[in-house]
């Protein structure tokens, strides 16, 4: 049936061309009858009785309309047409499903932004004294560990969820440990005249590359690189993990995780990991042929193909230990700073802080053992469930995440802690 109606669409072109009206209206007719016969089945099962005699009827159009009409340039030419077409169609929807799905994950949902409203308005309404922490902790990681009460949490948000972050965990105290919530927009020390990045997203040239309707480059204009302009990129927090050593200028040493991860196991072991020297301990993401430097970084410019191999491999952000010490002595943020003032035309890498993390760690950096972090939750289904079970560490990265509605519903999701968390949320926005 859809057959017949690729073609009765060809020689209904083909009659109005030829001035065969009457036959161009007798196939439009028959066009319909399909039309609503097939309507959205899947499945031969599925469809109306009446399909058959649907088929039939069409079938002797179509037999007459070639006696009269066939030409076997014209159809040629008219289905060649509407391939070209259809193509255009399929990577225009592929653009605007693209900036859609970027736009409802990073999109905050209308019951976590309540929730955020709520939670802020409750913690200033708190006296001061009870604004301080009690010994609490975020969930999974404290759920595996063996020693909870070693653990310290640093989290490090904006003003506009700081209050909400600190009311959350009062209202949420776990279990044992420690939990250490800042405000980003209170380190005085980041600056633009300090960080590159801050100076660069204060230009004209970026604000045009982001916010300009009509600049053919920007998302709203459906560029292909749509996730090289995801708008969280704007913000400093993404660009926080160049700069530990002065956050907490007073550690050694930290472990970095992700607000995307879920920790199934007791994450204690990396803290004894040897990394040999390096500054970062990370999990490599290349295979054979993929996720290596050429993926991330423009070897076509002399200063990257000078200074890197194109075949090393990459690694991932999300659950990091960093030496905090060799980061001083190496001076991993002046690296960091280098590069990416080099950058500021993006002309070495897109917009993103993987690319100038792989320039910065280069050579810094020594490789975890796989299971200890697993990624691809939020995008891949193949995802092999034994690597999920055995992980230590499970990753969300991608836009499809478990706790948003547009959520991928064929990754398992191993622990209910996620649905723990939607359910509390929910439970707090009832009416009282």
């Amino acid at each position: 049936m859809r057959d017949q109606m690729i073609m009765a669409r060809v020689y209904i072109s083909i009659a109005n061309m030829k001035n065969k009206h009457e036959l161009a209206r007798e196939l439009q007719s028959r066009l319909k009858e399909s039309q609503r016969s097939l309507g959205d089945v899947t499945s031969d099962a599925d469809l109306q009785h009446s399909a058959p005699e649907k088929i039939k009827a069409m079938g002797q159009v179509l037999s007459k309309v070639r006696e009269q009409l066939y030409d076997c340039k014209l159809v040629t030419g008219k289905l060649r047409a509407m391939l070209q077409s259809a193509d255009e169609q399929v990577r225009s929807l592929k653009k605007q499903s693209t900036f859609l799905s970027q736009l409802a994950a990073k999109t905050i949902p209308n019951g976590i932004h309540c929730l955020s409203m709520r939670l802020t308005i409750e913690y200033y309404l708190l006296p001061p004294e009870k604004r301080k922490f009690p010994r609490i902790v975020v969930n999974s990681t404290i759920m595996n560990a063996k020693e909870p009460e070693k653990h310290v949490f640093h989290l490090v948000t904006d003003k506009l969820n700081f209050g909400a972050m600190n009311m959350w965990f009062l209202l949420n105290p776990p279990r044992k440990a420690t939990i250490h919530v800042e405000n980003v927009d209170e380190f005085k020390w980041l600056n633009s005249s300090y960080c590159p990045v801050l100076r660069q997203l204060e230009s004209a040239a970026m604000k045009e590359y982001y916010f300009k309707a009509n600049h053919p480059t920007t998302l709203s204009a459906g560029s292909s690189n749509l996730k090289y302009r995801n708008p969280k990129y704007l913000s400093m927090l993404n660009h926080l993990r160049f700069y530990l050593p002065e956050v907490y200028p007073k550690l050694d040493k930290i472990l970095f995780l992700d607000d995307d991860i879920v920790v199934q196991k007791d994450l204690t072991g990396l803290w004894s990991v040897d990394l040999h020297g390096k500054v970062n301990g990370a999990v490599e993401t290349c295979g054979e042929s993929f996720h290596r430097f050429d993926k991330y970084l423009n070897f076509s410019n002399p200063h990257i193909a000078r200074n890197f191999d194109p075949n090393a491999c990459g690694w991932a952000y999300g659950m990091n230990m960093f030496d905090l010490k060799e980061w001083k002595k190496k001076d991993i943020t002046g690296i960091y700073h280098k590069w990416q003032n080099m950058n500021e035309d993006r002309v070495l890498w897109k917009l993103g802080t993987l690319p100038p993390g792989l320039i910065t760690f280069y050579r810094l950096t020594h490789p975890l053992e796989k299971s200890w972090h697993v990624l691809g939750l939020g995008y891949n289904p193949s995802v092999d469930r034994s690597e999920i079970e055995n992980a230590a560490v499970i990753h969300y990265n991608g836009n499809m995440k478990p706790w948003l509605e547009l959520a991928m519903t064929k990754v398992p999701v191993i622990l209910d802690q996620v649905y723990q968390v939607r359910s509390s949320i929910r439970s707090r926005l009832q009416p009282k």
